[in-house]
């Protein structure tokens, strides 16, 4: 399904949520309560700004009485998205950002991978997929990134572990590549990079991966990942906890200017051991 037509589903989603909530004479306050978001939420649904998750699309068929209509166009929208379904949301709220605060002790994050580095981590994942599966794949990630090229692009702030710049992924011309390409985008200040260094030793969130979202209108929201799932979560004291715990990670971390010298090295590192081998 092309992006437009896809958009257009989800509107036709929030119209469909719209209808039947209005025949139920319910308001978005009493919708959202009884499926356990806000109000606020269930008005974004209905103009397809925001995209329900799945237990909210199966909450709202229950309420509504429709027989598993929600869920199973949330399905069928889901299904068709190029991210996996427990990202999908994430995604779409993303794009809609005004500020991203991201970390990543393991990896790089989606929005400064390069083509290479993500392939080379969806075909880790993925040993058995399809060349067209994994193109598909690669080619969802790198859409992702382009939020950075955009001149009404979100605020963006990520603090990495060192151990992000030391694992080999792909190897080590990938690796180079990929941390001059994270370099570039500091020095242009199209994001701002701080790495947390092995010297720093114990830290808060050790082993845990997160993003903070801002946006203009609506409260901001944390995602996090597991094992093939991920959470929203929008509740304001976790929220407002995750936003200390990003602070504690400012501290820990280097500042930008230490943090670029870092991420060069690494890469001329990596470099030196392409030539070697």
């Amino acid at each position: 399904m092309a992006k437009g037509q896809q958009q257009a589903a989800w509107e036709f989603f929030g119209a469909e949520l719209k209808r039947r909530r209005e025949d139920a004479e319910l308001t978005q306050s009493e919708v959202g309560m009884a499926v356990f978001v806000s109000g606020g939420y269930i008005g974004q649904f209905e103009q397809a700004i925001r995209k329900p998750q799945l237990d909210v699309a199966t909450r709202l068929d229950v309420l509504l009485q429709t027989g598993g209509f929600f869920e199973r166009l949330w399905h069928k929208l889901i299904d068709s998205s190029p991210y996996a379904s427990y990202f999908v949301a994430a995604a779409e709220l993303e794009a809609l950002a005004t500020h991203i605060y991201d970390f990543e002790p393991a990896l790089v994050p989606g929005v400064m991978q390069t083509a290479e580095y993500t392939r080379a981590i969806v075909l880790a994942d993925n040993p058995f997929a399809p060349d067209e599966q994994i193109k598909d794949m690669v080619s969802g990630r790198m859409d992702r990134g382009r939020l950075l090229e955009d001149p009404d692009k979100p605020t963006y702030w990520a603090i990495l572990h060192e151990q992000v710049l030391r694992v080999r992924v792909g190897g080590t011309e990938v690796m180079a590549g990929q941390l001059d390409h994270i370099a570039d985008l500091a020095r242009s200040r199209r994001a701002l990079v701080q790495i947390i260094p092995f010297e720093a030793g114990a830290h808060t969130l050790m082993g845990k991966t997160f993003t903070l979202m801002e946006f203009e209108d609506t409260p901001p929201t944390v995602y996090t990942e597991a094992v093939y799932s991920g959470n929203l979560l929008d509740d304001p004291p976790v929220v407002k906890r995750a936003q200390r715990a990003y602070d504690l990670l400012r501290a820990a971390a280097l500042s930008p200017e230490a943090s670029l010298a870092l991420i060069e090295s690494a890469a001329e590192d990596h470099r030196r051991c392409a030539s070697t081998t």
